[in-house]
Order: structure tokens, then C-alpha cells, then sequence
């Protein structure tokens, strides 16, 4: 038996202005099956958690270039 879908999400490279994004969000809704696209703004909770993923990717690589 295999899985159902009901919903994808499709994450951005970068933070995009509304106006700028219509041409991304109109090719979405072209692919078959899709009912909705709906966009998320871009907050403070996003810019927390990408910030926390940079500088963990940063200690990780100060370990690699100096070991203890």
C-alpha cells in the first residue's frame, strides 16, 4: 500500500518581494494536480531559525579547520 499526499512545500533559495515572486507562484500553479498556492511571509521566527543554522554550520567548520 503506498502513502497519500495531500500537500508539498516548496522552499525558496531566498527571501523574494511579492511582486517579484508572482513568477514563480504562477508556474507553481501550472504543474498538474495543484489546487492552491499560498505564500508565506517571511518573519522573525525564519530569520532566527536560519541564523541559528549558519552559525552551527560555522562552529562545525571552525572544529574542522582547528581541531582541540
Amino acid at each position: 500500500m503506498s502513502d497519500r499526499y495531500n500537500s508539498l512545500t516548496v522552499i525558496l533559495d531566498k527571501d523574494y518581494r511579492d511582486d517579484d515572486s508572482d513568477n514563480i507562484i504562477n508556474a507553481i500553479k501550472m504543474i498538474k494536480g495543484v489546487l492552491k498556492v499560498k505564500p508565506k511571509v517571511a518573519d522573525i521566527e525564519s530569520h532566527v531559525a536560519e541564523a541559528r543554522v549558519k552559525q552551527e554550520l560555522i562552529d562545525k567548520l571552525w572544529k574542522v579547520l582547528y581541531p582541540d
